[in-house]
């Protein structure tokens, strides 16, 4: 049952059109994911279905008594609320009924109060005559779900609690339709891992906008895709979704370019003289008119990014060599006794909750701050570039340009001069948009910037802080490329698991306590290690390929083409999970008990391990053939 219909939308704040006659139907149980590049108007979609803006023209129709719940990017900062209070505002004026009801009770648990007892006693009344007591339970029951103390005050939370509180508030009132916008920003991965498993239960309807691949491959059911002011469904995953896609893009550049040409050939035709004119050939002269037409009203797609690194000359082979270093701030462990030695052309990724301390790790790392115990030696010839995630190398007043090429019109790239303006549409600014000044710009945008000013000079060393934050999906996958072919050394803190996957070949985890556990391996193969209950032995040959396939990786990156190098990355994981899962059917098929069930159960075990065997061995001989290739 179609819970929403959007018909024949429009809508434009003066620039590009965001939705042009656009249409979409959102059906009861569905999970969708809509995407698109920065600023195409996935957000102000978002708002038009949760009636926050209007549209220009067209229809918006929902069915009757239909419950709607929208969470924004940025949390409302509500300092001196207390959880219980926040969550219960979802509720109106029972809520606050409510609220109130919470405050004198725990008053009057601390003394006695007869005008305060007088009090309770009326909105217990007044909560009895609404039938609020269920109401009550539903809060108690949310605040158990999300694992939140509802005495807490907001400001004591961390930005993933506040996030997960702000949530619960949407979700008191039981919405049929759950709008999210960026869920996921700002959160540390153990808190984007809780929601993906919330939302996974969710009962309801889900539409959210995201840029976390992970999140969305594992979360929807269908992608809506918003561009060029056009809304297009796939009912896929992801995954999927990509590959068609580009195939799609593909055909409409082919189709396109057919168009062009016919429209080339008739526009020399006209002009051919007065054969043109004659009444016989009037029909073709009305043709061209449409064709005309037609050129005038699409809309191509805009270009790719195109992101360029300069290396600068090769770092010595010791990039950092720390030893046992301790750090603590106003009281507080925020590393304690780590040691490890980083070499040329390492890729770590530093993972860890919010607030336990990543930025002071990378600022330990590059002798910005001074352990409080043990050294940092650092190595020769480093020159660093340093992505800063709150983006403070950014001057807000400033144009885009200014920010770039500070009041020149020329920067050199290389041994190359190039003109501002070209350099930044390299980075999909137009020229309109490169003169706004930085305030104006969306997320995504400034993102951009940075890194087109972070590029600017040349550096063998990549410290990059929260770099994929809004940055969409197509952005996000250049700037792999652009990472993976770096030839120095790369320092990643980034709470975005498939980028993290698809980037690094070690990691540093911070936990609470201070320490920090180091793993060789991307973000999937260092949460296998972590889990991993005991150690299993493998063949002589097997070991090989987990022990080598991450240190390998930036070899390989120079001999095999980048889909190649990815699929081999991610082999070692594979191969281990396929064992994992065999060695578990093998235990269930020789466990006697096993024998006395239905014949068809022990038939399905049999085949789905001799399924699983045949993947591993697939897999065995995909990584041996990618392994020589690249050797």
């Amino acid at each position: 049952m179609a819970l929403l219909t959007l018909r024949e939308a429009t809508l434009s704040f003066g620039g590009p059109v965001l939705l042009d006659h656009a249409s979409l139907t959102i059906e009861t149980g569905e999970r969708i994911a809509l995407l698109g590049r920065n600023g195409t108007g996935k957000s102000s979609l978002l708002k038009v279905i949760a009636d926050r803006i209007q549209l220009d023209s067209g229809e918006l129709s929902r069915i009757q008594n239909l419950r709607w719940a929208y969470l924004s990017q940025e949390v409302p900062s509500t300092a001196t609320a207390s959880v219980f209070d926040t969550i219960a505002e979802g509720l109106g004026e029972i809520g606050r009924k409510l609220s109130e009801f919470q405050h004198i009770s725990h008053t009057l648990a601390e003394h006695h109060d007869d005008r305060l007892l007088d009090k309770l006693g009326r909105i217990q009344h007044e909560l009895d005559e609404l039938g609020a007591w269920q109401l009550d339970q539903r809060v108690m029951t949310l605040l158990t779900r999300m694992k939140l103390d509802g005495q807490a005050t907001m400001d004591q939370l961390s930005g993933g609690l506040r996030r997960r509180v702000w949530l619960a508030r949407e979700l008191i009132s039981e919405p049929d339709l759950l709008l999210l916008d960026e869920p996921t920003n700002h959160l540390d991965i153990s808190n984007i891992e809780w929601m993906e498993e919330f939302l996974l239960g969710y009962p309801g309807t889900l539409l959210f906008i995201s840029h976390d691949r992970a999140f969305v491959q594992r979360l929807a059911t269908r992608i809506i895709e918003l561009d060029r002011g056009q809304l297009s469904s796939w009912e896929c995953d992801f995954r999927t979704y990509l590959l068609r896609r580009a195939q799609a893009l593909d055909a409409e550049i082919k189709q396109n370019r057919e168009f062009d040409k016919k429209l080339a050939q008739e526009e020399v035709w006209i002009r051919q003289g007065i054969k043109a004119r004659r009444t016989r050939n009037e029909g073709r002269v009305r043709d061209l008119k449409k064709l005309r037409e037609q050129r005038r009203a699409r809309r191509d797609r805009l270009g790719k990014a195109r992101i360029q690194l300069q290396d600068a000359e090769r770092s010595g082979k010791l990039v950092a060599e720390v030893d046992d270093i301790r750090f603590s701030y106003d009281g507080r462990t925020i590393i304690s006794g780590f040691s490890t030695t980083i070499m040329r052309g390492d890729r770590i990724a530093i993972i860890g909750p919010n607030g336990c301390g990543k930025t002071t790790l990378i600022k330990l790392l590059l002798g910005e701050l001074h352990p409080d115990s043990g050294s940092v030696k650092l190595g020769t010839q480093l020159d660093i570039a340093y992505f800063d995630q709150l983006r403070s190398q950014l001057n807000e007043e400033a144009s885009v340009i200014d920010n770039v090429a500070e009041g020149s019109t020329r920067i050199t790239i290389g041994d190359q001069s190039k003109h501002v303006i070209g350099y930044l549409q390299d980075f999909m600014f137009t020229p309109d948009r490169a003169q706004m000044p930085v305030k104006a710009l969306s997320g995504g945008e400034r993102n951009r910037l940075l890194l087109a000013k972070l590029f600017t000079r040349p550096a063998n060393i990549l410290v990059m802080d929260e770099p994929t934050n809004d940055l969409d999906v197509e952005t996000l996958e250049l700037l792999e490329e652009l990472l993976l072919n770096f030839q120095g050394t790369l320092i990643i803190v980034s709470h975005d698991r498939a980028f993290l996957n698809n980037v690094v070949t070690s990691t540093l985890i911070i936990e609470d306590n201070g320490i920090v556990d180091e793993y060789v391996g991307n973000y999937d193969e260092c949460m296998s290690q972590r889990t991993r209950s005991t150690p299993r032995t493998l063949p002589a040959a097997r070991q090989n390929v987990a022990q080598t396939a991450s240190k390998q990786q930036v070899v390989r990156s120079k001999k095999l083409g980048y889909k190649d190098q990815r699929e081999l990355d991610s082999l070692p994981l594979k191969i281990e999970q396929f064992e994992t899962e065999l060695e578990l059917l093998n235990k269930q098929l020789s466990n006697p008990e096993l024998y006395r069930e239905s014949a068809d159960s022990i038939a399905a075990l049999k085949n789905r391990a001799q399924a699983v065997q045949l993947d591993l061995d697939a897999a065995y001989q995909r990584w041996e053939k990618l392994e020589n290739h690249g050797a």
